[in-house]
C-alpha cells in the first residue's frame, strides 16, 4: 500500500491535470462557438446557390459539362484529406489518417499508384510520404485559420487538372460535422461532380444551435430536429423559378459549377475545424470527469489511510500507558 506522502503527491498530481484539461475543454467550446458561427455565416450563400442549381437542372436534364464526365479509365486520383494541426482530440485524426490508408489501398490494389494528397492539417501531412503517395503543397495554416480565398485556389486548381485530364478522379475525406457531440467521418466524390438534383443540399443536417456534448442533450436535441423536420416538409412549397438561360446553358454552368466546387472544399473545411473542436471538447471533459473520479477515489485511499495511521497510535499510546 503507498504511503500517505506518495498519495498526497499523486491527489496534487492529478488536480494539476484536472486543472489543465477543464481550461481546454472551456478554450475547445469557445472555438467551437466560433466555428459554427462560421458554418451558419456560410449558409445563406450555400442555400441559395442550391437553391439556383436545383432549379436550373431541373428545368435542364441535358445539363452536362466537362467536370459531370465519368471517366472509363481511372488512373491518376487526387485526395483532399483533412485533419488538425494539434493533438489530444481523441480518435479524429487517427480516425482520418486510417480512412486514407484505406483509400489508398483500395485504388492500389485497382492498379493506380498515381496518387497525389492534399494535405490540409499536419498530421495528415506528416503521413503523405509514408504512406508511398506525393503531396500537393502545404496547407496546414488552412486547418487552423479556415478562410474561403485559400480554400478556392485548391479548388480551382483540381478542376483544372481534371479538366485537362492530369486528375481522373478527386474526393473529400474529412468530418462532416453534424453536432457538438457527433461528427462524421465522410469520403465524398468531389469531381466528376454529381450533378442530380438529389444530392445537392443533402449535407445541410447540421445541429448548429447547441455545445452540449452529453447524451441526453443530444437526443433531446435530435428528437427536436425530427420534429422540425417533419414541420418544414409539411409546409414546403416546389421550386417555380423560371429561368431564361442567356448566353447558352454551357456558359452559366461553367460559373457556377466551379462555384460548387469552391463550395465544397471550403464547406469541408468550415466542418473539419468545428469537428476538431467538437472532438477535443468531448476528449477533455472525458479527461476532467476521469479525473473528478481518480481524486475521489485517492481521498478516500488517503482518508483510509490517515484513519489507519491515528488508530495505530493511538493504541501504541493507550498500549504504552497500560504497560506502565
Amino acid at each position: 500500500m503507498p504511503s500517505l506522502k506518495e498519495i498526497k503527491t499523486r491527489i496534487a498530481s492529478v488536480q494539476s491535470t484536472r486543472k489543465i484539461t477543464s481550461a481546454m475543454k472551456m478554450v475547445a467550446s469557445s472555438k467551437l462557438h466560433r466555428a459554427q458561427i462560421a458554418i451558419q455565416n456560410m449558409l445563406p450563400y450555400s442555400n441559395q446557390l442550391e437553391h439556383i442549381l436545383k432549379s436550373f437542372l431541373a428545368s435542364m436534364p441535358e445539363a452536362q459539362t466537362k467536370f459531370d464526365e465519368e471517366r472509363p479509365h481511372i488512373n491518376r486520383v487526387a485526395l483532399i484529406v483533412y485533419s488538425s494541426n494539434g493533438s489530444l482530440c481523441g480518435g479524429f485524426n487517427g480516425n482520418v489518417l486510417r480512412l486514407t490508408q484505406q483509400v489508398v489501398n483500395e485504388y492500389r490494389a485497382q492498379g493506380i499508384t498515381d496518387i497525389t494528397i492534399y494535405p490540409i492539417g499536419r498530421k495528415v501531412a506528416e503521413k503523405v510520404g509514408k504512406m508511398g503517395c506525393k503531396s500537393a503543397g502545404n496547407f496546414m495554416e488552412l486547418a487552423d485559420k479556415p478562410n474561403a480565398h485559400d480554400s478556392g485556389l485548391i479548388a480551382k486548381e483540381v478542376a483544372k487538372k481534371f479538366a485537362r485530364h492530369e486528375y481522373d478522379r478527386v474526393e473529400l475525406i474529412y468530418h462532416h460535422f453534424k453536432s457538438a457531440g457527433s461528427q462524421i467521418l465522410t469520403r465524398k466524390t468531389l469531381l466528376p461532380i454529381d450533378l442530380s438534383t438529389e444530392t445537392i443540399g443533402k449535407d445541410n443536417d447540421r445541429d448548429l444551435t447547441s455545445g452540449l456534448a452529453t447524451a441526453k442533450a443530444q437526443e433531446y436535441l435530435r428528437k427536436r430536429g425530427e420534429i422540425k423536420t417533419k414541420r418544414e416538409q409539411e409546409e414546403a412549397k416546389p421550386l417555380n423559378d423560371d429561368y431564361i438561360v442567356e448566353p447558352d446553358m454551357y456558359s452559366v454552368l461553367s460559373v457556377l459549377i466551379p462555384k460548387l466546387l469552391n463550395l465544397s472544399v471550403y464547406t469541408a473545411l468550415l466542418d473539419n475545424a468545428a469537428s476538431e473542436h467538437a472532438a477535443r471538447m468531448v476528449a477533455m471533459q472525458t479527461a476532467t470527469d476521469n479525473a473528478d473520479e481518480l481524486l475521489s477515489e485517492l481521498s478516500l485511499q488517503y482518508n483510509k489511510g490517515r484513519q489507519a495511521a491515528i488508530t495505530n497510535e493511538l493504541l501504541d499510546i493507550v498500549g504504552g500507558s497500560v504497560n506502565n
